[in-house]
């Protein structure tokens, strides 16, 4: 059985790996925590909703 991904889910995942470059770029290199914290908790809120809308499509 193949799999295909669909354009929707790689999008999602691509923006969730950039998100989480951009979380560690505040982190390391410009010292803000704070807002590091806040961007590197929106890669796994995507991550669920994208495995949410697959439970709901099957």
């Amino acid at each position: 059985m193949k799999n295909k991904f669909s354009f929707f889910e790689i999008v999602i995942s691509v923006l969730a790996i950039i998100i989480i470059f951009i979380s560690e770029y505040y982190y390391t290199i410009l010292k803000d925590h704070d807002r590091a914290i806040f961007i590197g908790l929106w890669p796994p809120t995507m991550l669920i909703l994208l495995i949410y809308l697959n439970t709901k499509k099957d």
